[in-house]
């Protein structure tokens, strides 16, 4: 029996904007769907938006799904996260944002939230005449031929969810769950992305040492972005993400780093904890000791 959280049991008794949006009769207003799964595999999920033209602004949105408690719960959320939001703002919600905000999910559900990122990713593609065939994530050797799912698509939410195991890549996208062929694949995947992410971070920690040791008070304002960016990138949002969080560089004024604190980090209570603890200090240690933090 999985333990779920009282806001998914509400959500699933009581689902909010379950159903279809009807065609658009208004001038300025579009409605699109996307649609992933299916029911053979169990989960299906189609969401329906509702879009403002002007302003590129989700107006609305609805869903339909077959499947079971957490998927239910899960598109729920996502319907609610997302109003209000421009298309660009809405691509860039993590399956993590919908796992908090239900206030978790069980580790062999969590493929639920990342089909909603994904129907909401082919929604947004729909409306932009993007074919979703032809998105990098679904090119590529194809690694689980039981529920379609391939490399890139291993890769990216290996990353962005910091898994580490076959078993933990089949409960987030069901690689692995049907046949089992695929196990030894999926690992080979996740030590590759393991070395690249380890090469990757060595290689950051070298460049840095040595603009620090060359130039540690003259750094251009070109290469001062540039680290700051990179150290973002590469250290300090795989950290955050890895706990529903996120950051954004939103500009740098002389040595003031301004930042847009995103996901669980937006609304959390210790935000300030975070800017200091694991923003600020990994900027000043990493490029320039005088840098100050600011979120906006």
């Amino acid at each position: 029996m999985w333990e779920y959280t009282e806001k998914v049991l509400d959500l699933f008794y009581n689902p909010k904007n379950q159903g279809a949006i009807a065609d658009a009769n208004e001038p300025g207003i579009a409605v699109v769907f996307g649609e992933v799964g299916s029911i053979a595999c169990g989960d299906a999920l189609r969401l329906h938006l509702k879009i403002d033209i002007a302003s590129d602004t989700i107006f609305d949105a609805r869903f339909q799904t077959f499947g079971c408690t957490s998927a239910i719960a899960s598109s729920s959320a996502l319907t609610e996260l997302i109003k209000g939001l421009t298309l660009d703002q809405a691509l860039k919600l993590t399956n993590k944002e919908i796992a908090d905000y239900l206030g978790g999910l069980p580790e062999a559900k969590m493929h639920c939230s990342v089909m909603g990122q994904e129907a909401l990713e082919a929604a947004i593609y729909n409306y932009r005449g993007i074919e979703i065939e032809h998105h990098d994530e679904d090119e590529g050797a194809l690694i689980c031929t039981c529920f379609g799912v391939s490399e890139n698509k291993i890769r990216r939410v290996a990353i962005e969810n910091n898994l580490t195991t076959a078993e933990q890549v089949t409960s987030y996208v069901k690689a692995g769950g049907g046949c089992s062929s695929c196990l030894a694949a999926i690992e080979d995947v996740l030590i590759t992305v393991q070395r690249e992410t380890a090469a990757t971070s060595q290689r950051l920690a070298t460049e840095i040492a040595v603009a620090q040791e060359t130039a540690p008070t003259t750094l251009t304002t070109v290469q001062k972005v540039t680290l700051i960016q990179r150290v973002l990138e590469e250290e300090v949002r795989p950290v955050l993400l890895a706990d529903g969080g996120d950051v954004e560089l939103y500009d740098v004024e002389g040595n003031t780093v301004k930042v847009l604190l995103k996901g669980a980090c937006g609304s959390c209570s210790s935000s300030t904890a975070t800017l200091k603890i694991a923003i600020e200090a990994r900027l000043q240690e990493r490029v320039l000791s005088t840098l100050v933090v600011e979120s906006v």
